[in-house]
């Protein structure tokens, strides 16, 4: 009875321990804007970058921004002064160099609510089709993004005056997108996909599609099963058992192989590794001439270290992003001051 009331109070002590909040607190500019950095003393104005990567209109204005902010953290950590970004958006606008125009979603709530039913597999696939069709109608009705604009040098150095900057950033989004990471490790794709999924491509190689990749992973998984059956030993049948009028090893094969067969269907929906691509280009030009005094791209790809590692795009996308924008900026600032 003592220890049953031990282990109540124990309970009830975790439970209450535990009502309180997590808390996760990022601050990017830890040290503050580096007195000698190497822009101390120097102003800089970041533009709108050119989106040239696929979405629709909304997605493109939360890639600029994140982008925007990242790069505005890196120069103020190198010791630069930028303006308030939404003071740029606002003077590209009054000057015509950009337009302004409603990031709002198309209306198709109802469409998605449609998605959510029971349908058939062949019904969603039309409703997304239809989906996309409108928001593509609607994205094209509308002006391009931010960024897709052109500038003379005299326009360039009117920037340059008005905010009293020393260079202006320009750039280009040329990928930004999800796909699978081409990678066969373990700790990655897990132990099953490993192993059903890599003997699959040894014997049958790549398949003309996903469905015939999906039956050479079964009929994979039944033939391993099958093995596995046959020298088994006992397990579960023994000689003097039969199934299917088949006794010992071969009963055994048969039923290894069918689990096999069925784990081989699972298999190939799991063990994806997703993977954030983002690919920049940027440009810094010397706000009194409009010459182009540096100019680099990067490529990050950003993938899950294991399987037990935090898979959500928004990690893997805000990690690539701050990889991409602090090897180019640290590039600008070695080489291109």
């Amino acid at each position: 009875m003592n220890r049953l009331k031990s282990l109540v109070i124990g309970i009830l002590a975790i439970s209450l321990a535990g009502c309180g909040q997590t808390v996760v607190e990022t601050l990017n500019v830890t040290q503050g804007p580096q007195v000698n950095g190497p822009g101390a003393g120097k102003s800089i104005v970041i533009l709108p970058f050119a989106d040239y990567s696929q979405g629709d209109l909304q997605s493109a204005q939360r890639r600029n921004m994140v982008i925007t902010e990242s790069m505005t953290d890196k120069f103020i950590s190198n010791g630069f002064v930028l303006p308030v970004q939404e003071d740029v958006f606002d003077y590209l606008v009054d000057e015509k160099i950009i337009e302004g125009t409603s990031y709002q979603q198309s209306n198709t709530a109802s469409l998605e609510y449609e998605l959510q039913a029971d349908w058939s597999e062949a019904m969603k696939m039309e409703i997304r089709r239809y989906k996309n069709q409108i928001e593509t109608d609607v994205s094209q009705s509308q002006t391009k993004s931010p960024g897709t604009h052109r500038l003379t040098p005299t326009k360039v150095a009117k920037i340059g005056r008005h905010f009293d900057a020393d260079y202006i950033v320009r750039g280009r989004i040329l990928e930004f997108k999800t796909r699978d990471e081409a990678t066969w490790a373990p700790w990655k794709k897990g132990i099953l996909p490993f192993v059903n999924g890599g003997t699959n491509r040894i014997l049958n190689g790549f398949a003309n599609s996903d469905e015939y990749d999906e039956r050479n992973e079964a009929l994979t998984g039944a033939l391993i099963g099958s093995i596995i059956g046959y020298n088994a030993g006992s397990m579960p049948f023994s000689d003097k058992d039969s199934l299917f009028e088949l006794s010992g090893s071969s009963s055994n094969a048969v039923l290894w192989g069918g689990a096999g067969y069925g784990i081989g269907k699972v298999t190939h929906t799991s063990g994806k590794v997703d993977q954030a691509a983002v690919q920049l280009r940027v440009w810094i030009q010397e706000a009194s001439t409009g010459n182009v005094v540096w100019s680099n791209r990067v490529r990050v790809l950003v993938s899950p270290e294991s399987i037990l590692a935090d898979n959500q795009y928004d990690t893997l996308f805000n990690l690539a992003i701050e990889k991409g924008v602090t090897t180019l900026v640290d590039h600008f600032v070695t080489y291109g001051m």
